[in-house]
């Protein structure tokens, strides 16, 4: 068999950010400046450089970006009246809490803190519960990322056999619900199993469409995948600046289509945290002049 099809993010990516440029063009025009403020709190690095990665987007695309850079002993309610400040400030259209927080603060107590309208990242708990409503709201940005490449490369979803391996707040259990949702680019009959299960690999070898969100480097081999199935690496971890993605690239022998090992759904991800940014300014403008 021939090495996969490859997917990368960067055109879809490309494609998302072309469609937030020209609906933040239109909101400037109409005298509106939509903003996506970011609060960092510490002064871990590779943090840092994901604040600067998304301010310099912000600017491209047009946004502007305020920033709110705590040091690292700052307290709980240090954070808290930072997320305040953007919560009442009607200039601010989306929030971003850069996460880790240093571990002496509740992540989860800031993010649920946080304007659910405001929310780029899509994981306050009001949104989460959104999601799982079906109702609108800002996506989980990485399930929405995968979703619209699957949709970009024009792989069916409706019907098949999705499987996700990890069941993290962020990634499998957000994704689950989205590809199981009545959409033409979803509708699957979606399983999620964890490493949890002594034998998640007879589910694995059972999918058109296996999503790796474990977070455990090279976990997904080649006699984990059906052959021909459609991969997807979403998970992966660090090792000071080294990737180290689930999928190990072995497994390109036997898949029929799979994302690279660097940008794959790292470009969906950062488009889809704009997209919400720039929806959540045209709804606040639009509740504004009601």
């Amino acid at each position: 068999m021939p090495d996969a099809r490859m997917l990368p993010g960067g055109p879809v990516a490309e494609q998302v950010l072309s469609d937030v440029a020209d609906r933040v063009a239109a909101l400037r025009a109409a005298g509106v400046v939509p903003s996506l403020a970011t609060i960092l709190v510490g002064d871990d690095d590779a943090s840092a450089g994901y604040i600067r990665i998304k301010q310099r987007k912000a600017a491209e695309l047009g946004f502007e970006s305020p920033h709110t850079h705590l040091p690292g002993d700052a307290t709980q309610e240090d954070l808290h009246a930072a997320i305040a400040a953007y919560n009442d400030d009607p200039a601010v259209h989306g929030l971003l809490i850069q996460y880790p927080v240093p571990r002496h603060l509740d992540y989860e107590a800031a993010l649920a803190f946080m304007h659910p309208d405001k929310d780029v990242d899509g994981m306050h708990p009001l949104n989460m519960g959104r999601l799982a409503l079906g109702m609108p709201g800002p996506l989980p940005c990485t399930p929405a990322g995968i979703e619209a490449l699957l949709a970009y490369y024009e792989i069916p979803v409706s019907g098949r056999e999705v499987v996700i391996l990890g069941r993290g707040a962020t990634l499998g259990r957000p994704l689950s619900l989205l590809l199981s949702q009545k959409r033409p680019t979803a509708n699957a009959a979606v399983t999620v199993v964890h490493t949890g299960v002594p034998d998640w690999d007879r589910y694995t070898r059972r999918a058109d469409i296996l999503v790796a969100a474990a977070g455990v480097p090279g976990i997904i081999q080649p006699d984990h995948v059906k052959p021909g199935a459609v991969v997807i690496g979403g998970g992966v971890r660090y090792e000071g600046r080294r990737l180290l993605p689930d999928v190990d690239e072995s497994v390109e022998k036997v898949a029929g289509a799979i994302t690279p090992r660097v940008g794959g759904v790292g470009p969906t991800t950062v488009a889809m945290l704009f997209r919400n940014a720039i929806t959540a300014a045209e709804r606040a403008t639009a509740a504004q002049r009601a």
